[in-house]
């Protein structure tokens, strides 16, 4: 195992410890960069779909794994993204490049007005209010035909730069791609700010957070806000990446998803949130292609694969409540330290205060 002498505060929050990191971080680019040219056009379309998956869960991981605020409404700013991107570039003649930002402002406008009267909350009425919040956008999408089509859902076209189309998966893969990639810096970046490290703090205690002059109202609301803007900038590039969206692209069971994608690949872990897409993005093929498997009267159930959502996140929570990351690096950890690896390295002791005490 490797350890630094850290002679500076810089040394302790610069992006990469080892350098050895960064070489095999720029290997892993240099292989998502020529996969387009290798897999076929189905695994493009997958790699698409779990990188825009992969930046709804770093915005939902900062908020409910870095900030410890339970949401249960995120398919709602994904909605929020999606349609604004596609009326403003559809129905308004805006550009693309000027209506994928829009989108993200957007949902964080309304993050951090649902993020306002939701202070007070936490825990399972802060879940309830923001799947509240869902349903009532999803109603809206559906009511409001004048702008959103309502059930008849919007057209949508891929964008252009110049000369240059994004009319192929494949191109567009590599839209989304480097859209991930800055999505991450910027979180990274994020979490090493003194707003990360309050964020982490009002998580680990908010009465502990406040004693030391951390503004609970401002830095909860930035989390929503930062959390929307991601889901927005998703639901955006989501829009024009299927085509077509309509109401029941953003209904219950994609938040529900959202959620078992950070809590599967981990809270509180940028990998964790890579890991958790991957695995949500391939979860429904791995469903399809078992019902040939299985009894029919458990594959002809319509809630089948909500039960496998379910029934993994129960899995996850009692057995692995670190995520398929912190499985990864138990694993390291046991071979960097054999023979003399011990059992409960990793066992979680929560301690309460009695001020925090339900």
């Amino acid at each position: 195992m490797r350890f630094i002498m850290r002679r500076n505060y810089m040394q302790d929050i610069r992006l990469f410890k080892f350098k050895s990191t960064l070489v095999w971080y720029l290997l892993l680019i240099t292989g998502f960069l020529l996969a387009p040219l290798v897999v076929g056009t189905y695994w493009v379309s997958l790699m698409n779909l779990i990188g825009i998956y992969v930046i709804v869960a770093l915005g939902l991981n900062l908020l409910t794994g870095y900030t410890g605020q339970i949401s249960l409404g995120h398919a709602a700013f994904f909605a929020i993204g999606a349609y604004t991107s596609a009326i403003l570039t559809g129905k308004f003649g805006i550009s693309f490049w000027l209506a994928l930002p829009a989108a993200g402002v957007l949902a964080a406008l309304v993050g951090i007005l649902i993020g306002l009267p939701a202070l007070r909350l936490k825990g399972l009425y802060l879940a309830i209010a923001t799947m509240g919040f869902a349903f009532i956008v999803e109603e809206i999408i559906i009511q409001w035909e004048g702008v959103t089509n309502g059930v008849n859902g919007i057209n949508v076209v891929r964008p252009a730069l110049g000369p240059f189309n994004f009319t192929t998966d494949e191109s567009y893969y590599y839209l989304i791609f480097f859209t991930v990639l800055l999505m991450t810096i910027i979180l990274k970046n994020i979490l090493r700010t003194p707003t990360g490290r309050a964020f982490i703090a009002i998580r680990d205690s908010e009465v502990a957070a406040e004693s030391m002059g951390i503004n609970l109202a401002i830095y909860k609301t930035a989390a929503f806000g930062i959390s929307a803007f991601y889901a927005g900038i998703a639901g955006s590039l989501f829009a024009h990446f299927m085509l077509f969206i309509g109401p029941e692209n953003f209904d219950f069971m994609v938040s529900i998803s959202f959620l078992v994608m950070i809590l599967v690949g981990g809270l509180g872990s940028v990998h964790g949130a890579v890991f958790g897409a991957i695995f949500i993005t391939f979860l429904p093929e791995i469903i399809s292609l078992s019902k040939d498997y299985l009894p029919s009267i458990i594959a002809e159930q319509a809630g089948l694969q909500a039960a496998v959502y379910g029934l993994i996140l129960v899995l996850f929570i009692r057995f692995e409540p670190l995520g398929l990351y912190g499985r990864w690096l138990k694993i390291k950890f046991y071979f960097e330290h054999f023979p003399i690896y011990k059992k409960d390295t990793f066992r979680r002791v929560r301690k309460f205060y009695r001020t925090e005490k339900q």
